[in-house]
């Protein structure tokens, strides 16, 4: 490859299978680095195979300021493939922190198969968390369901209301309600009710919005589904939200499907203390005026912030 390199010309192109090691010579030489997109994965497998390891760094750095929810999951079967735990490491701490656009990228579809055919699971888990994520009501599984967050410390909720009746509706409106807190604390979703006909799934936009200055502060398109029971279902955001004293903020929930339950005989005031440190959370609620569905202080939707301290 050196005297292919020596012998060309300025206005020669070069082939794509004499890319690699041309950035190798180059980089060699002269210290001078030019990676992009198309030629990265060749130049860091040739950097590998011929033991380059500055080279091979500058390929997993430029891997790394490029790494989206949108391309996570090749780059993670590409960081495994090459032995890269760091940049490994990286990419599922983004496809934790942004899971559904991760799946809902284009080349999900095209990653390698994955833990289905690895032997890590059973037949019988492999088939369990199929129906999991197709069917509903969802069948147990033998994993933990619930999402995990970047927060140290345990997780807290608090209930707003003391009872649960039949029969709220949706026309496209959000269901909101004031709050403030006392300490500051970090919001990571909302228990929601379900519908009142069965297992269903819902489509909802969830936020939280800074009362006085409108600013949207933490959203996230999703959905969730209930088993047709009057308890609350649980809806994340995709980041935690830092909520600070005695501010006003207002969360939001705009649901679309069937009518559900909801909660009555609610209270303005809610404290959470905590079990092993004693330290007590207090919660105030108020109306919030505007365009509402109809959620209160006494009922409505929202029955539960899911936060940390």
């Amino acid at each position: 490859p050196l005297e292919i390199i020596h012998s060309m010309s300025a206005g020669d192109v070069l082939q794509p299978y004499f890319l690699p090691t041309f950035f190798i010579s180059r980089f060699l030489y002269s210290d001078e680095v030019q990676i992009g997109p198309e030629t990265v994965m060749t130049t860091l497998y040739t950097a590998k195979k011929y033991a380059v390891p500055a080279l091979e760094a500058h390929c997993v750095e430029f891997l790394k300021k490029n790494l989206r929810a949108d391309n996570a999951f090749m780059l993670l079967t590409q960081a495994r493939l090459f032995d890269e735990p760091q940049l490994a490491s990286l990419c599922l701490e983004n496809i934790d922190k942004n899971t559904s656009d991760a799946i809902n990228a284009e080349g999900f579809t095209d990653i390698d198969l994955g833990p289905a055919q690895s032997g890590i699971l059973t037949d019988r888990e492999v088939v369990s968390l199929f129906l999991h994520f197709t069917v509903n009501p969802k069948p147990r599984v033998e994993f933990i369901d619930r999402p995990r967050c970047c927060l140290r410390g345990k997780e807290c909720s608090i209930s707003r209301f003391q009872q649960v009746e039949s029969r709220w509706g949706y026309s496209g409106t959000s269901d909101r309600i004031r709050f403030s807190v006392n300490k500051r604390i970090f919001i990571v979703g909302f228990g929601l009710y379900g519908s009142i006909h069965g297992p269903t799934d819902y489509q909802v936009n969830i936020q939280i919005i800074h009362t006085d200055s409108n600013t949207i502060l933490g959203q996230n398109d999703t959905g969730f589904s209930c088993d047709g029971s009057s308890n609350t279902f649980r809806v994340m955001f995709k980041e935690p939200v830092e909520i600070l004293p005695t501010v006003s903020y207002t969360a939001c929930a705009t649901l679309k499907g069937p009518d559900s339950h909801y909660g009555t005989k609610g209270l303005r005031k809610v404290i959470h203390e905590s079990p092993t440190t004693g330290t007590k959370t207090c919660f105030t609620f108020c109306y919030a005026a505007g365009n509402n569905n109809g959620t209160s202080v006494e009922d409505g939707q929202i029955p539960e912030i899911i936060f940390y301290t």
